[in-house]
């Protein structure tokens, strides 16, 4: 028998990131421009492995970029996967893609402070050009990554 459980994520602390990964990028005008492969898109993919080591997570970077933290680190079997992108379009804004990314950090940070036990592991991606600015179409990480 189980019991439920009551969790709530912290909003400030989501926030907080959101806004730590909008100003990188940062346009003056509300919005964010961080290109993927550019400098500031390796600016913002350092901040956010950065928070999935300061979780705990095993961060695995495949040959094109795509990142995927997993927590528990030493988990094997099949996780439970959230995310999206980090990159944007040139005039791009503060929520687009980030928030899929950095709402899976807060899920993750959530549990461990609960300490509930989950039945999967959990992980966190976010692929390499989504926004297809630069290179021949969106979404070519997520389709090499997931073999399509």
């Amino acid at each position: 028998m189980s019991t439920a459980t009551t969790l709530r994520v912290d909003g400030d602390r989501l926030m907080w990131r959101l806004d730590a990964l909008a100003a990188v990028g940062d346009t003056g005008d509300g919005g964010v421009c961080r290109l993927a492969l550019t400098d500031a898109d390796r600016e913002g993919r350092d901040l956010v492995t950065s928070w999935m080591r300061e979780l705990g997570c095993r961060v695995e970077i495949d040959a094109i970029g795509n990142v995927v933290g997993t927590w528990p680190a030493t988990a094997t079997e099949p996780p439970v996967m959230m995310g999206s992108h980090i990159d944007t379009v040139r005039t791009g804004g503060r929520f687009d893609g980030n928030l899929g990314v950095l709402a899976g950090l807060e899920i993750i940070e959530t549990v461990q402070e609960s300490g509930l036990t989950t039945g999967r592991p959990l992980a966190v991606a976010f692929f390499t050009d989504e926004e297809g600015c630069d290179l021949l179409r969106t979404c070519w990480a997520a389709s090499c990554g997931s073999g399509a």
